[in-house]
């Protein structure tokens, strides 16, 4: 890796900031920032210069929501950690947060060791763990606090999935009361599984089988339902709490209630929610199956609340929950019965050029993309300013991103090991050019040139927005 490289003449984007500068890396993290064209920055000189004039400067995004190689339904995510990796690099991420999966009967560290074996050796950027606990025990309790020391601050918990990932409302209080004493932040999937699983059942007796059913079935009031009564339990608890994948209007309201009242409260939503629908669900031929996830796609009405929400941060975090199956011999496994549809989508390479384009639309500023993408995840999960931002002391994880480039999203061109776009022919504006991992080209000009085993395990402290 060349010691030092400068970045001449972008437009530098962060949270807080917008500036014409030039950025000087040395040794993989970025060493300081000056005014284009000034004396100082004239002054520098390095191993190796990009050329960023008419293109924007911004941190990687970070994706604190990804399941690669997640066993689910009977089969597994179609996309490996090699394979996830460079797909989330060609789309301007540099850094994921995968879950770890804790299985019923066995302990945390089983898992995460698991995950970690899975992993090693074969990212192309940087990764961390959020912990999926299936079986609270005392033994997992313990466990917890082990974890949060070693730097797994944050651990999932679901209200769906009756036998397999489900946890009861004692089994959350008692998590959440841990969390609160050890500084680790709880991930709600707020769906009501006990009550969905009727409804389900329901639907397959009266011969309503099709992949539509899915979104008929989850509720939007039962994905609320389970954010109010997640709230309620932090609250008792006295712990801090972030709803995954928030996809209904009347579950932002609920968030926004919280928030009101003060609570360290916080929600994410995806990509998926802001720019498909059940119209997608319903496509003939059973073409929706590749649009079946959890909590499923709304009706269209849903996503200007979500809009909304991210603007008045109320929503703080945009991630992919990126958990693809192939629609051949994968979502097929549902044709007959929806409930057997494998859950999930494929997203970490469309994300930071969905929301640039949501820029161009109007949706939301150019700082508040880089906020919702970056630097919000990297300080909710305990990684910022070393990751999330551009400035001295961060690690060199900075895209060259071409503002005007115009892309046709397809399964033809995509780098996700995946034989479906959710996203198939949408036209957007703007496309990562050149990306930098750790000061290192893992993307140059348009060609792949990063290495699996670049990526390194990042440890995290815990969530920097408690109050």
């Amino acid at each position: 890796m060349p010691g030092r490289t400068i970045i001449r003449g972008g437009l530098v984007i962060t949270a807080s900031d917008e500036l014409h500068a030039d950025v000087l890396i040395e040794d993989g993290r970025i060493t300081a920032l000056a005014a284009s064209g000034t004396s100082a920055a004239e002054a520098w000189t390095a191993d190796r210069t990009i050329d960023a004039t008419g293109k924007y400067v911004i941190p990687r995004g970070v994706d604190a929501h990804t399941h690669m190689e997640l066993p689910f339904g009977g089969t597994f995510a179609s996309d490996t950690f090699e394979t996830g990796t460079r797909a989330a690099a060609w789309g301007g991420t540099t850094t994921i947060v995968d879950f770890a999966v804790q299985s019923v009967g066995h302990t945390l560290r089983e898992g995460l060791d698991a995950w970690h074996a899975k992993a090693e050796g074969n990212c192309a950027i940087d990764y961390g763990f959020h912990m999926i606990v299936s079986d609270v025990n005392q033994d997992t309790l313990k466990e917890m606090d082990l974890l949060v020391e070693e730097g797994v601050t944050s651990f999932k918990q679901f209200m769906a999935y009756p036998g397999v990932f489900y946890s009861d409302d004692g089994q959350i209080l008692r998590a959440m009361q841990r969390s609160a004493e050890n500084g680790g932040l709880i991930m709600m999937h707020a769906e009501n599984g006990i009550a969905i699983d009727v409804l389900v059942e329901q639907a397959l007796a009266r011969g309503e089988t099709d992949p539509r059913y899915h979104g008929e079935v989850r509720k939007a009031l039962l994905e609320a339902e389970a954010t109010h009564r997640a709230i309620k339990l932090a609250q008792v608890a006295g712990a801090p709490l972030y709803v995954v994948h928030v996809s209904a209007m009347e579950a932002v309201a609920e968030l926004a209630r919280a928030r009101d009242e003060g609570l360290n409260v916080f929600g994410e939503t995806c990509p998926q929610y802001l720019f498909l629908s059940t119209d997608n669900l319903a496509e003939p031929d059973f073409e929706g199956s590749k649009y079946v996830c959890s909590t499923p796609l709304r009706p269209k009405e849903h996503q200007a609340k979500l809009w909304q929400g991210l603007r008045t941060n109320d929503l703080q975090v945009v991630s992919t929950d990126h958990c693809p199956f192939c629609f051949v011999g994968q979502k097929e496994l549902g044709r007959g019965d929806f409930s057997k549809i494998p859950n999930g989508l494929p997203g970490v390479e469309n994300r930071m050029d969905l929301l640039h384009q949501a820029v161009v639309d109007g949706h939301i500023t150019r700082r508040r993309w880089i906020e919702i993408a970056c630097a919000t995840p990297a300080r909710m999960f305990g990684m910022y300013p070393k990751k999330g931002t551009i400035a001295p002391g961060a690690d060199a994880d900075v895209v060259i991103y071409d503002p005007n480039a115009e892309q046709i999203v397809s399964a033809e061109t995509h780098h996700m090991n995946v034989d479906y776009s959710a996203y198939e022919g949408k036209r957007l504006t703007g496309r990562v050019e050149t990306v930098l991992s750790r000061g290192e080209l893992v993307i140059t000009e348009r060609e792949y040139t990063g290495h699996a085993g670049h990526g390194a395990y990042t440890p995290r402290s815990t969530c920097q927005y408690l109050n």
